[in-house]
């Protein structure tokens, strides 16, 4: 599957954006999706993830209550609504697809097999 993320940009700290993820190629409804964000000179980190079908969802606890993930799989998009951004939200997000319906190792990069290129938001204080 090939994923193309957008919606990246450049707000004021307590705003918000929405990114979201087209994939094309394969049945995405097969597909667990993340978003994966990496800061200048720090890892990459996972951020949130969705089931195939949509009904698990899981962040991590910095985003947990500001970020909502959702995907329309008769649009073949997974989308990460940020709310309350912060300037450490700084960073190069991506978003990541495993053809499974599991869910286990959804917090681990080495959990996918497909990368979109990465979109880049910037929070300012």
């Amino acid at each position: 599957v090939q994923l193309q993320a957008s919606g990246g940009g450049a707000v004021q700290a307590g705003g918000s954006l929405r990114l979201s993820c087209a994939a094309s190629g394969r049945t995405f409804s097969n597909y667990r999706m993340g978003w994966f964000r990496q800061a200048p000179g720090k890892e990459r980190e996972f951020v949130s993830a969705i089931s195939w079908g949509g009904g698990m969802t899981f962040y991590a606890d910095s985003v947990k209550g500001r970020f909502t993930i959702s995907r329309d799989n008769t649009k073949n998009t997974v989308s990460l609504q940020m709310n309350s951004l912060k300037p450490e939200d700084t960073a190069v997000y991506y978003c990541a697809a495993k053809q499974s319906r599991s869910s286990a190792d959804y917090r681990v990069a080495s959990g996918y097999d497909n990368w979109g290129q990465g979109t880049l938001v910037t929070v300012s204080s």
